[in-house]
């Protein structure tokens, strides 16, 4: 598919000195496409160095300036701004490798919808070892566990469970069903060239559901000219890690990226003396190979393969972990889990305007020229797996293809409208329960968006799909953005919208199966749908070093039609306490506020503050409109970065405050609980601290750094821990960290072509 974006940044020179001054008047310019072509798009510095450029038919900037060498970059749809440093153009000058300077996080300006960026700098602050540890200087998402025993993680956005939240890979769905619980553990970070947060419902384009925003990640490329990259990763708890990647050209129209990661957690460590290990035993393999294939004619062919496997061991101390199926003893309680998976994916964009007829065209600023898009995805996933004494064997395959047409008509007006398809069929089997959980779901949908498109003052999107849906019927999805900018300085944006979530009930909810209850699950569970409403006011302030300092502010709101509620408090004092699973009957809503800022007060020194506060409330049965259990209320993070010149040195720390989350009735009568809970049941705040040193060689960055460096960790995240197999065993009320400190260090290699 190809989409509209402009691009900033900054020409400097190098002086005799080794100063850096800005460069007037540089060319820059789109590299040609193909050899012996034209660039589409050329323009000329400020007297400040800056520059403003559309996009163009290549993914290489060029940078030229009379007296310098000239300076490419490969410049990637995440990126909004980029800086060149030229060099004097000495006959005996020695080859050096300028790259662009990324700001870590950032809000982007150019979205049409409020989105934050997390770079390939701001992927480096940190270990970042998956994508579940890539949101610490992030207040807009919240990364927790499902459960204190299996190592699954949960994100939170705008208050609400992650499902919520529509994962895209590439702008294809991913992370649905049976991956969903351990998803985030299986993208490493490295692999990474940034992620992108949008919150609310977003694109009718990716389908109905996102219903609290989507996180789209972006790998790196086939075009990157680095033939080798190797991360290597290791922890004071032995955890190990290895990362490559390799792009490479093999011609002027082909090029490959091969992915590969490796990582164990191998050694067993109960740090609170309640018998069960505080992380899980894994090992992990991956690998995977993209191809990107250019036509003369701009056509663009991407295709490419993945495969996945891991394992992951956890319970008590000392348990003898055999595969699912085998016979084991129960006299304590442990959980096996192996993950096994592939996918594969083709995406074919081909413009329907002549490239010649393309080169000499005077494009205004969001225009797309005529062009069509097919995408198809096929996934296939296996789990086998126990906790305790269930069996949990699960398989699925999922299809989804798209085909999209855009195009712009005229100056001021975009139309978008396609074709979708999401076929999944899933067999799950839970061993002691008479609950047919097998379904084979079919989604067949069309959907259109139009865009107007006022020069670069206003952008309204309207956007509508139809779906049908084999088990829920015909859905109508309606979403709304709207973006004015007052100035350059001061942009404004709204929206709106509806999406809808098919409930996979144990996928979704894996850690109850990390209790001793029962299940009971109502019949006639219906499709999950709310409407997400969105203001965000985006400023420039007038401070800075070389450049404005940053200030966004939110306010979101989602409301549920229907909702399904997984229950643990309602009548939790039986016998035989359950975990309830049943429609929502009354109301369910969250109200989410967040103000991010960002500023450079001196050269080298960045700051990033960002505060969210969450009022989130559901109807649970026996209790009514109450705080939505283990939310946190709200959540605050400053990260500092300093970095000395030509960033030799790099250090990093970041500092989050964690505010309280209503702990669930049934928790609060345990008296180690009850004891670190406030007296309405919270609970407490806590801080997290992070620190990163990085020392930069010639293309090798070695890193130490340490994670939750005041050792604080939720005291009795296991209930029951002495009686496992009991109906009081429950290992979900999770509110807070369940490691201690880590200490780590780690190496970057880069070689470029």
């Amino acid at each position: 598919m190809v989409a509209a974006q402009s691009y900033k940044g900054r020409v400097m020179i190098l002086e005799e000195n080794g100063d850096p001054v800005p460069a007037a008047a540089a060319a820059v310019y789109w590299a040609p496409a193909v050899p012996g072509g034209t660039s589409t798009t050329l323009v000329y510095t400020d007297s400040d160095g800056t520059f403003s450029i559309g996009k163009g038919s290549s993914r290489a900037l060029v940078a030229s300036y009379m007296g310098y060498k000239n300076d490419t970059l490969q410049v990637s749809s995440a990126v909004e701004e980029v800086e060149f440093l030229l060099y004097a153009d000495a006959a005996n000058l020695t080859a050096v490798t300028v790259t662009g300077r990324q700001q870590s996080n950032y809000i982007s300006k150019l979205s049409d919808i409020k989105t934050e960026v997390i770079t390939a700098a701001g992927l480096c602050k940190m270990a970042c070892c998956n994508l579940a540890e890539s949101f610490e200087n992030s207040a807009s998402v919240t990364v927790g566990y499902s459960d204190a025993v299996t190592g699954a993680r949960q994100i939170r956005l705008l208050g609400l469970s992650g499902s919520y939240t529509q994962m895209l890979d590439e702008n294809r769905p991913a992370m649905r069903g049976i991956l969903a619980p351990f998803g985030l553990n299986y993208v490493p970070g490295q692999w990474l060239e940034s992620i992108q947060i949008a919150k609310g419902t977003g694109s009718v384009v990716n389908g109905y559901e996102a219903v609290t925003g989507q996180i789209n990640m972006e790998y790196r490329k086939p075009t990157a000219e680095v033939p080798l990259f190797v991360n290597l990763f290791l922890s004071q708890t032995l955890r190990t890690e290895a990362n490559i990647a390799s792009s490479l050209q093999l011609n002027d129209r082909l090029s490959t990226v091969v992915l590969a990661h490796a990582s164990a957690d191998p050694m067993e460590h109960d740090m609170n003396g309640d018998g069960f290990l505080d992380e899980p035993l894994t090992k992990q393999f991956n690998l995977a190979n993209r191809w990107l294939y250019m036509a003369p004619n701009g056509t663009q062919l991407r295709f490419g393969y993945r495969g996945l496997y891991e394992d992951r061991r956890s319970g008590q101390k000392g348990f003898n972990w055999v595969k699912s199926g085998e016979e084991r003893n129960n006299e304590m309680w442990g959980s096996r889990i192996m993950n096994k998976g592939v996918n594969g994916y083709i995406k074919l964009g081909v413009p329907l305007m002549n490239q010649l007829e393309h080169n000499h065209l005077e494009e205004p600023e969001g225009h797309v020229d005529p062009n069509i898009a097919f995408v198809l995805d096929y996934t296939l996933h296996g789990q086998q797996s126990y906790f305790g004494l269930r069996d949990y064997n699960a398989s699925q395959q999922n299809v989804f293809a798209n085909a999209v047409f855009m195009s712009s008509l005229g100056r001021l007006h975009k139309i978008t409208f396609g074709l979708a398809a999401q076929l999944d069929w899933h067999n799950e089997e839970l061993k002691l329960s008479d609950y047919d959980l097998n379904r084979n779901e079919f989604v067949y949908g069309v959907y259109g968006e139009y865009t107007f498109h006022l020069q670069d003052k206003f952008v309204l999107i309207a956007g509508a799909r139809t779906d049908y849906n084999t088990l829920y019927g015909w859905l109508f999805t309606p979403k709304f953005n709207l973006k004015y900018n007052f100035s350059d300085a001061l942009i404004f944006r709204a929206s709106a919208g509806k999406g809808y979530r098919s409930p996979n009930l144990l996928a979704d909810n894996i850690g109850v199966l990390s209790t001793g209850r029962r299940f009971d699950i109502e019949n006639d569970l219906d499709i999950e749908s709310a409407w997400t409403y969105g203001l965000n006011l985006t400023l420039d302030l007038p401070f800075g070093y070389n450049g404005p300092s940053s200030l966004s502010l939110d306010y979101f709101r989602t409301d549920f039609n229907n909702q399904i509620i997984v229950d643990q408090e309602y009548l939790w004092k039986a016998e035989l306490p359950a975990v309830y699973f049943y429609n929502l009957d009354g109301r369910s809503f969250t109200n989410t506020y967040q103000a991010d800022f960002t500023t450079t007060p001196f050269k080298g020194f960045t700051l990033l503050a960002t505060f969210r506060y969450n009022d989130s409330k559901v109807t649970l049965r026996g209790q009514g409109l109450v705080d939505r259990p283990l939310t946190s209320k709200y959540k605050g993070v400053l990260n500092l970065q300093y970095a000395t010149n030509m960033n030799i040195w790099t250090f990093d720390f970041t500092a989050q405050i964690n505010g309280p989350a209503r702990i669930p009735a049934f928790a609060l009568e345990y008296p180690q609980v009850d004891a670190v809970a406030s007296e309405d049941g919270y609970s407490p705040v806590y801080p997290m601290f992070f620190a990163q040193i990085t020392r930069r060689f010639k293309g090798v960055d070695v890193y130490v750094g340490g994670e939750n460096l005041l050792n604080y960790r939720q005291p009795y995240p296991v209930l029951s821990a002495e009686d496992p197999f009991s109906p009081s065993f429950n290992a979900t009320a999770v509110w807070g960290p369940l490691m201690g400190i880590k200490v780590y260090a780690g190496m970057r290699l880069t070689i470029w072509k």
